[in-house]
């Protein structure tokens, strides 16, 4: 009975959404390149999709936070948000914070998750995450927690970050 009433929900959703409206699904995204995902979400912003996070959304992937606008964005509860301070790497080769493109990521989320973050120290190396109660009271809950086929083809996967890796470098080069 549960997996008819979520299949429904997932049939109702989708259907509502017309022909012109596919879905895009974001789960286990590690993130990659902040070019690579200013790019991504530039067209997906275009294309007038709604964005599912279904699981991992992480380090560059939550850009999809700023430039998707809110109403066009549903989280399941199995979604997880994943921040931390952008990096680059130094002469060594280890990886160091980088300020600019920190402060330009913070300044890209929503205020409620900037406050989110600030509550917890800032976008720091380390890793804070956002999931459960709190990210559902910030994003319209999708309804899409049981298991439907992942190759529908009203639905498609964001490609993992090291798929669509360009040439601009680390850091909006």
């Amino acid at each position: 009975m549960k997996f008819l009433t979520g299949l429904l929900a997932a049939v109702l959703l989708l259907a509502g959404m017309g022909a012109s409206h596919a879905v895009v699904r974001i789960a286990d995204d590690r993130g990659g390149r902040i070019g690579t995902y200013v790019d991504r979400y530039q067209d997906l912003r275009q294309s007038g999709e709604t964005v599912i996070i279904d699981g991992l959304c992480a380090s560059a992937c939550t850009i999809v936070l700023g430039a998707i606008p809110r109403d066009r964005i549903c989280v399941t509860s199995h979604a997880t948000l994943g921040f931390h301070a952008a990096w680059d790497f130094g002469t060594n080769g280890r990886a160091i914070t980088n300020p600019e493109a920190t402060q330009m990521l913070y300044a890209m989320y929503p205020s409620q998750v900037r406050r989110w973050i600030s509550q917890r120290g800032g976008l720091t190396p380390h890793m804070i995450f956002l999931r459960g109660r709190q990210l559902q009271a910030m994003y319209k809950p999708c309804y899409l927690d049981v298991q439907v086929a992942p190759n529908r083809p009203s639905r498609r996967v964001l490609p993992q970050a090291d798929e669509l890796e360009s040439a601009r470098g680390q850091l909006l080069h």
